[in-house]
């Protein structure tokens, strides 16, 4: 079994700025990309930003967020900063992994954790 656990949302406001870290645990041989998507009431998910050789970024969030791997610690972090409204989502770990004994490379995804921009 592989988990993605993610912490660090919460409210914040405008301009303001958040970490998010997502743990991934288990059977892991490899891990060859790992980020976020995010989801905002109404709307369809969509990617934020994600490393693998290298890092790409939503066009909404280059020069605002920073996407960082511990790969010692089979960790992805977001560092969100001046953050606006429309940041506001429900932000979700990604990481595309090679289990123990798995052969191929599956998609994992964490439960999610929301992120509020308001004053």
């Amino acid at each position: 079994q592989v988990q993605l656990v993610e912490s660090g949302g919460g409210l914040v406001q405008p301009g303001g700025s958040l970490r998010l870290s997502c743990a991934a645990s288990g059977s892991i041989f490899s891990i060859s990309a790992m980020g976020w998507y995010r989801q905002a009431p109404g709307k369809q998910r969509e990617l934020v930003a994600i490393s693998g050789g290298s890092t790409i970024y939503a066009d909404s969030v280059k020069g605002r967020f920073s996407n960082s791997r511990d790969n010692a610690k089979n960790t992805v972090y977001l560092q969100m900063n001046s953050l606006k409204p429309e940041d506001t989502a429900d932000y979700y770990c990604y990481a595309r992994i090679v289990r123990v004994h798995g052969g191929y490379a599956n998609n994992y995804w964490g439960q999610g954790t929301q992120v509020t921009v308001s004053s």
